[in-house]
């Protein structure tokens, strides 16, 4: 367990939030091991009815902490997947309806999170990147078959291939973000939907949740592919200029790779 994410129960509801906004709530090995105790209680528990994700300062989660997946910290034992890996795998077969409350920029995995969610709520002040590309990366969370599921191929194309930073507004009109509000409304919406949510029947909540999903085959195989990808463009020398100019502040010069 980490204390940089919260875990509290409000009645029915089991609140998890990101807890590290000195580090604008980068995420560590750590932090997903966390996320995914409490997915799994969520699962279990039939007096949870329902998940918010929320998040402490600023920023909704500047994505994955490099420097923490780099130096191995938080791995998994041998035989294991990566604390990762499962939160992506229990995000895409949750249970439960997931609600988000996004208060500010969500950055990276802070947005493929959200296409495996139920309902989300956006501050004005939330932004949404996916800079996977300018990072010599590939998408994960199979947004790759999400995002252009959700909001068409070229539209999926402005976040995934041009990197384009986005709006709540525009968010909504990709279809991934229900309302976009003002930051002191943000609060009472997403929880006022999550115990709305608690007074229906469990059952058929769960069961129109499934038919909604469908088969998670196809989710969970495309987090597969877009892992092996992932990992061998981190050995790539185009993340390596990528990772050099970031540290140098300089835009990446791409070409003469490829």
């Amino acid at each position: 367990m980490t204390d940089h994410i919260s875990v509290s129960r409000d009645g029915p509801i089991l609140r998890l939030g990101f807890n590290r906004p000195e580090k604008k709530n980068a995420i560590t090995q750590a932090m997903y091991a966390a996320l995914v105790d409490g997915l799994i209680e969520a699962n279990r528990d039939d007096a949870i009815r329902a998940v918010v994700f929320e998040a402490k300062g600023d920023l909704f989660t500047s994505g994955n902490d490099i420097a923490d997946f780099m130096s191995g910290a938080g791995g998994p034992g041998e035989g294991e997947k990566p604390p990762v890996i499962r939160f992506l795998e229990a995000i895409a077969t949750a249970e439960k309806p997931l609600i988000a409350a996004v208060q500010g920029p969500a950055v990276g995995v802070g947005v493929t999170m959200l296409f495996h969610c139920d309902l989300v709520y956006a501050s004005e002040a939330a932004t949404f990147h996916t800079p996977f590309v300018d990072l010599a990366l590939v998408p994960e969370a199979a947004s790759s078959l999400l995002l252009p599921q959700i909001a068409g191929h070229h539209r999926a194309a402005e976040m995934l291939i041009l990197g384009k930073k986005i709006d709540g507004p525009r968010a909504r009109e990709f279809g991934f973000v229900n309302e976009v509000l003002a930051p002191d409304a943000l609060e009472d919406a997403a929880f006022g939907a999550a115990h709305a949510i608690a007074e229906k029947a469990p059952a058929a909540m769960k069961l129109t949740k499934k038919l909604m999903k469908g088969d998670r085959a196809a989710v969970l195989e495309r987090m597969k592919e877009e892992g092996v990808h992932f990992a061998a463009q981190l050995q790539s020398a185009e993340f390596r200029e990528a990772g050099m100019a970031f540290m140098q502040k300089r835009k990446p010069d791409f070409s003469k790779l490829g």
